[in-house]
């Protein structure tokens, strides 16, 4: 049998094709033959439209084909396709922005540490604390703490002191092998636990549907923030991402790793400060929500809509500045971008410096690195379009900056260590480049020192770290606030430390009566040890001439005058010094009146 005929016949190649008119109402069948054309033996049949060569797999298939009635019709033309235009690059540099110099008011004197401590934690935001303690706790246990302000600053001046003193543990604040005076005797260790325990800073009740991941910190960091933007900047802005450290897993996806940062898990916070390390606008990334309360008239002015993450963050930072028009702004190859330069100019009319990926060059012709490293140490091609300049430098490594602030020239040089040599030679330096290193590390600054002394707020409520950040930040910002009215005034500025522990004792003995002396009822007299009279601590001026809580005590025991130096005194104040301090009190001496009135 013969396998060709074992399927049957085979099937037809041809193709059956009916052509269907555009118009339904030509689809007529008495027009569709015509009998006079059979009968003419000369009629020669139209020539069939051309159509498109049938697809592999309509092939041997039945197919309608839609034909237009109206055969004379033009094609409509083709769509345009959208061309990007290309940037032209051109090998020329770009003249220096001349930055006029910052003017900063005068002050009058140099305040207290607390005072510039109060600038930035105001009292506002230590009664919505107390508001919202009192509330959760209600909340969940159905009782309030009764927590009042006064106590609430007692509460941040025992964190203050724990994050200059640290101990492994809370409790050994308190226990008898490793007391801390400053630490035991504000505050019992059931009290500070139970604040720590029902701190708080928003209603949660009130949350649901909110877009904003941040919600239990967020009414903190805005009143926190609208200080921070009252502060006067430099005209040298930098923008950076901190890391606010957090290994625990109920903040979820807020929870960021970044592999070159000190605290590689942790929040991330966008921030814009100074080059001198004063933070002065910050956002909170929280994933596709970040900009949730960007407003649409704000958005579209800013031209966020073409830029990417880091773009926009800038972008948006940048918007609060107040004198654009004379400032510089300075950013990683984690935002820059060629479009970001220019939108900046554009919207803002800000100058900007940063380092550049490769990609985002927009299209700048440099010489690659290879050709770089044989020409050796120093190196540097540029060109220039729309007022951007590019400038690419081989220093170790090859670095690419964008700029519409500075360029090459003037050329300086930097020192450099080479092995052939056996010692530091001269290298060739763009101007774009010292620029760029004596600006931006002012997010850093402003890092390190909140990490010299860390307020301890590991717990696993994940807002609490954030709550630690913003008493950290409030007192590195207070402090190099304090530093520069010093330095306008020509005076020596005190240490971090010192300024730190300074704000601690106000907080604590400002405006409030001390705890009561004296050994409880029923308790068994100890005949007491002769030790060496320590040195008395004097207490800051709010606590001194705050009018509270100051009562004469009388003693056995004599000590020198605080104030005359001269005089020999049983009289102490109740207050001042933890009641170590020994005033004059006599018919011929009024030093304890004296000590306390300006």
């Amino acid at each position: 049998m013969d396998c060709r005929t074992f399927y049957g016949p085979p099937r037809s190649t041809s193709s059956t094709i009916a052509l269907l008119p555009a118009d339904p109402c030509d689809s007529e069948v008495e027009e569709l033959s015509d009998p006079d054309d059979g009968d003419n033996e000369d009629f020669v049949p139209p020539r069939s439209i051309d159509l498109p060569p049938p697809s592999k797999k309509l092939r041997n298939r039945n197919r309608l084909v839609e034909v237009s009635s109206d055969l004379n019709q033009t094609p409509s033309p083709p769509a345009k396709s959208r061309k990007t235009k290309k940037t032209k690059w051109v090998k020329k540099d770009i003249p220096i922005f001349t930055l006029p110099e910052p003017v900063f008011e005068l002050p009058e004197l140099v305040q207290t540490p607390f005072q510039y401590f109060k600038k930035l934690f105001t009292d506002q935001m230590i009664v919505h604390i107390t508001e919202h303690t009192n509330l959760y706790s209600v909340q969940q246990t159905g009782t309030s703490i009764n927590t009042t302000a006064a106590e609430i600053e007692v509460f941040l001046s025992v964190l203050l002191y724990m994050g200059v003193f640290e101990f492994p543990s809370l409790e050994d604040y308190w226990a008898c092998e490793s007391r801390f005076p400053p630490v035991a005797d504000t505050m019992s260790v059931k009290r500070f636990k139970v604040l720590r325990r029902y701190v708080h800073f928003n209603d949660n009740f009130q949350m649901e549907g909110c877009p904003d991941r941040f919600h239990k910190i967020r009414p903190l960091f805005d009143m926190f923030r609208e200080q921070c933007l009252l502060i006067p900047p430099t005209n040298k802005q930098s923008v950076d991402k901190v890391m606010v450290a957090y290994k625990g897993t109920r903040a979820g996806k807020l929870r960021q790793y970044i592999q070159n940062k000190p605290d590689k898990w942790g929040f991330k916070i966008f921030c814009r400060g100074s080059y001198s390390g004063i933070i002065h606008d910050f956002i909170l990334y929280q994933g596709a929500t970040t900009f949730f309360n960007i407003q649409e008239e704000e958005h579209a002015h800013l031209g966020l809509e073409d830029l990417l993450l880091g773009a926009k963050v800038v972008s948006i930072l940048c918007n609060t500045i107040v004198h654009k028009e004379a400032t510089v702004v300075f950013y990683d190859n984690f935002f820059t971008s060629f479009n970001l330069v220019k939108t900046l100019h554009t919207n803002l009319g800000l100058r900007s410096v940063g380092t550049v990926r490769v990609n985002r060059t927009g299209g700048a012709t440099l010489m690659s690195d290879k050709e770089m490293v044989k020409r050796g140490r120093g190196v540097v091609d540029f060109c220039s379009s729309e007022g951007v300049v590019a400038v690419k430098w081989f220093d170790n490594k090859c670095v690419t900056l964008l700029s519409n602030a500075y360029g090459v020239e003037p050329l300086s040089s930097v020192k450099r260590y080479t092995k052939e040599a056996q010692q530091k030679v001269d290298v060739p330096c763009p101007s774009i480049v010292l620029a760029y290193n004596q600006a931006m590390g002012g997010i850093d600054l402003s890092d390190m020192l909140v990490h010299l002394y860390k307020t301890p707020m590991k717990s696993r409520r994940w807002y609490l770290p954030l709550f630690g950040y913003i008493i950290d930040v409030s007192i590195v910002n207070a402090w190099l606030i304090y530093k520069r009215d010093c330095s306008i005034l020509k005076q020596k500025p005190m240490p971090l430390k010192k300024f730190r522990l300074s704000v601690a004792a106000t907080l604590k003995g400002a405006d409030k009566v001390p705890a009561r002396a004296g050994r409880p009822p029923g308790a068994k007299h100890k005949p007491q040890v002769r030790r060496p009279n320590p040195r008395v601590l004097h207490p800051t001026q709010e606590v001194r001439y705050d009018g509270v809580g100051h009562w004469p005590t009388f003693g056995t025991q004599r000590g020198r005058c605080n104030l005359c130096k001269s005089g020999v005194s049983r009289w102490r104040c109740s207050k001042c010094g933890d009641g170590k301090l020994f005033l004059c009190l006599n018919n011929k001496k009024q030093c304890f009146v004296a000590y306390h009135q300006r």
